[in-house]
C-alpha cells in the first residue's frame, strides 16, 4: 500500500469549519488502512480535532463537548464494563473524560478494546500514550500545520508531535486573529466579502475574483490600529466572534488569541497577486518574522 514506507506527511491547517471537515475525510481516504485499530489526534483544544474526525469518520459518535454533544457515559467505558462491545468504533476526547474517570482505567480500557479488533480514535492521545501497552497506528497532530504520521517503534511518539504542535499552534491563532481583521477593515472600506481564503507559512491568503481597487498600506495601517489598540477577542458562538464590542461572522471562532496586541509582526504584501490558473486576485498578509525563520 502507499502509505507502508510513509514517516511523516504535512498539511496547511485550514480555519473553518468546511475546510477541516473536507481535509479530514481527504486524510481517510489517503491514510486510514481498514486494520487500524488505535488513531491518535494530538493537539490544543478548539484546534479543530473534533472536525477533522468528523470528517475522517462520517457518522461516529464524539463524546466530548466541542460541538454541545455530551455523551455519558462513555460508550467505551460502559461496553467495557459491560463485556461486551456494541461498536466497531469508539471516540474518546482525553482531556473531557479525565474529569470522570482516572487515565489508568481509561488506558486499560482503550487497550484492550484496540487489542480486541475495535477501533479507537482518541483525542488528546499524548496524554494518555504513555500508559498504554500499544502505540497508535496512525498519529495526527494539529497547529499551524496538520501533521499526519504512522509510527513505528523507533518513532515519532506522541510527545514528538505534541511538542511541534504545540509550539506551532500560537501562530494558528495569530494568523486567523489577523485575517479577521484584515477582513473587518476592508468590510468597513467598502469591499466585498472574500470569495476564497487560503494559507501560507505564517500568513493568510484571501481570494477575490475581481480586483480590489484600495491602497492595501491604508489597509495595513488600520489593521495595525486595532492591533495597537489591545481590544478583546472573545467566542461567541458557532459562527461569530467579538473583537471589542463588535460581532463579526467567523468560521473558526475558537482558534484565536485572547486580545488584538497579541499579534506580532503583522503586514500585507503592498500589491494584489494575480493567480492565472484560479483567475483570483491575491491578498497576502503575514504575521512574525518570516524571512528570519524561514532562513534559520
Amino acid at each position: 500500500m502507499q502509505h507502508l514506507n510513509m514517516r511523516e506527511s504535512i498539511y496547511f491547517a485550514p480555519r473553518g469549519k468546511e475546510r477541516l471537515i473536507r481535509l479530514g475525510n481527504f486524510l481517510a481516504q489517503r491514510y486510514l488502512d481498514p486494520d487500524d485499530r488505535l488513531i491518535g489526534f494530538i493537539g490544543e483544544s478548539g484546534m479543530g480535532k473534533s472536525l477533522l474526525i468528523r470528517g475522517m469518520f462520517p457518522g461516529l459518535e464524539l463524546t466530548n463537548d466541542d460541538e454541545n454533544v455530551n455523551i455519558r457515559p462513555l460508550p467505551l467505558v460502559r461496553d467495557i464494563r459491560k463485556g461486551y462491545f456494541r461498536s466497531h468504533t469508539y471516540h474518546v476526547d482525553v482531556r473531557f473524560e479525565m474529569a470522570f474517570l482516572s487515565l489508568a482505567e481509561l488506558a486499560t480500557c482503550v487497550s484492550r478494546a484496540a487489542l480486541t479488533g475495535r477501533r479507537v480514535v482518541v483525542e488528546h492521545f499524548e496524554t494518555l500514550a504513555p500508559l498504554l501497552a500499544i502505540n497508535a497506528g496512525l498519529l495526527i497532530g494539529i497547529g499551524e500545520e496538520v501533521i499526519v504520521s504512522r509510527p513505528t517503534l523507533f518513532g515519532p511518539h506522541a510527545s514528538d508531535i505534541a511538542a511541534r504542535v504545540y509550539a506551532s499552534s500560537y501562530y494558528r491563532k495569530m494568523v486567523h486573529t489577523a485575517e479577521d481583521l484584515t477582513t473587518l477593515v476592508l468590510l468597513d472600506l467598502g469591499q466585498p466579502v472574500p470569495d476564497g481564503h487560503s494559507d501560507l507559512p505564517h500568513g493568510f491568503i484571501l481570494e477575490y475574483k475581481a480586483k480590489l481597487a484600495l491602497d492595501l498600506t491604508l489597509v495595513e495601517r488600520e489593521v495595525k490600529k486595532i492591533i495597537s489598540a489591545d481590544l478583546p477577542v472573545a467566542y461567541h458562538d458557532q459562527d461569530h466572534i467579538k473583537i471589542g464590542d463588535r460581532v463579526i461572522p467567523c468560521t473558526g471562532p475558537r482558534i484565536h488569541l485572547n486580545r488584538t496586541s497579541a499579534i506580532r509582526g503583522f503586514s500585507l504584501r503592498p500589491q494584489l497577486y494575480f493567480d492565472p490558473l484560479s483567475n483570483n486576485h491575491l491578498l497576502v498578509g503575514t504575521v512574525g518574522n518570516v524571512s528570519a525563520e524561514s532562513e534559520g
